[in-house]
């Protein structure tokens, strides 16, 4: 990472909403909060207990079943994790800050590298080398998804604690982590190394626990949770830039909103309304539906459901393999704005 000046501000385009109506969906609510964040961690309770019983007293074929829907739900800790990063789902702080801590920990994430590296996306979006969180164009293949992402992530789980060792030995993470940790947040990179060590001394500690008492299964529905199951997250996160268009000033063009049904929904933390959520990021995450309902005749057509999605970015791919160059423009509506131009 170069040490150029970084460019002016972006000039970002967004769906006009009035001021009166945008600070009520930017007011956070500690029960909305609650309703959230306590309903996803307690499904994971109810569907890790699922888990247990299933081990001990089910047949084989209905535990591996009741695992692996445990390990879909607990792919979606990284999206909790992505909006407690936000600070934006309680009114309490402290409240947001102590489920951050938990989800981070449940999810094997360090919320001080997520939160240098995000608040770089969201000003930045698409605009390397400014963000190097998301870099087009993406390289999503069948192969991968099935290997190391679908049911089980061997890989993955590899590289995620490789990362955590090599943080908690003061080491930065590559061109990225070093750019944020000596550039942008310098001042968190002993928090930074700290955290790395406060998850693998907690998981060792799960293990040893585990190891001790005969109660084997807390490895599987917490340490290992984060690495089996991980389809229907792989499938609604890497909707949100793929294929779209980089170094432009429009949120419309680089941010893909879709519908989903409304247990997707919920396990996502609704990023499903992703164009909205990169036009207010203030906009707490339950009320970004109401968002997209003042907004959508200004947005796209949205793909609804997965399969319609899916079947959008992929012929995008295909033409990309003819063309490197190629991105997707989606039409957008006809408004009143000034024409939009790239940044």
């Amino acid at each position: 990472m170069s040490n150029a000046r970084k460019p002016n501000r972006i000039k970002w385009y967004r769906s006009p909403v009035p001021r009166e109506q945008l600070s009520r969906l930017n007011q956070r609510s500690d029960f909305k909060g609650l309703l959230q964040t306590g309903g996803y961690l307690g499904l994971l309770l109810i569907t890790g207990t699922g888990c247990v019983l299933a081990m001990l007293y089910a047949h084989w074929a209905i535990a591996i079943a009741v695992v692996l829907f445990h390990g879909t739900c607990y792919a979606f800790t990284i999206n909790a994790f992505h909006e407690l990063v936000h600070d934006s789902v309680f009114r309490t702080r402290w409240m947001n800050r102590f489920f951050l801590r938990i989800v981070s920990f449940l999810g094997v994430w360090n919320h001080h590298f997520f939160w240098a590296s995000h608040t770089e996306h969201h000003k930045y979006t698409l605009h390397p080398p400014d963000d190097l969180e998301v870099v087009l164009p993406m390289k999503l293949k069948v192969r991968d998804f099935l290997l190391h992402w679908a049911i089980i992530s061997p890989l993955p789980l590899w590289w995620r604690w490789r990362g955590v060792v090599n943080t908690a030995r003061g080491k930065l993470g590559g061109e990225w982590g070093q750019y944020l940790f000596t550039q942008v947040k310098p001042e968190s990179r002993q928090a930074l190394h700290r955290w790395a060590w406060i998850l693998i001394v907690g998981h060792i500690a799960i293990v040893a626990l585990a190891i001790l008492t005969g109660w084997w299964w807390l490895i599987v529905v917490i340490t290992l949770a984060p690495f089996y199951g991980g389809w229907l997250q792989y499938l609604c996160n890497n909707t949100q830039h793929a294929g779209l268009v980089d170094n432009t000033n429009d949120f419309r063009l680089c941010c893909r909103t879709i519908y989903l049904n409304p247990f997707v929904q919920f396990l996502y933390w609704h990023m499903n309304y992703h164009t909205e959520h990169h036009m207010y990021a203030a906009v707490p995450c339950y009320n970004l539906g109401k968002l997209h309902g003042l907004i959508r005749d200004d947005l796209p057509s949205c793909p609804r459901g997965l399969w319609q999605t899916w079947r959008q970015i992929i012929t995008i791919f295909q033409r990309q393999k003819e063309d490197p160059e190629y991105q997707f423009a989606a039409p957008l509506p006809v408004s009143a704005e000034a024409p939009l131009n790239h940044a």
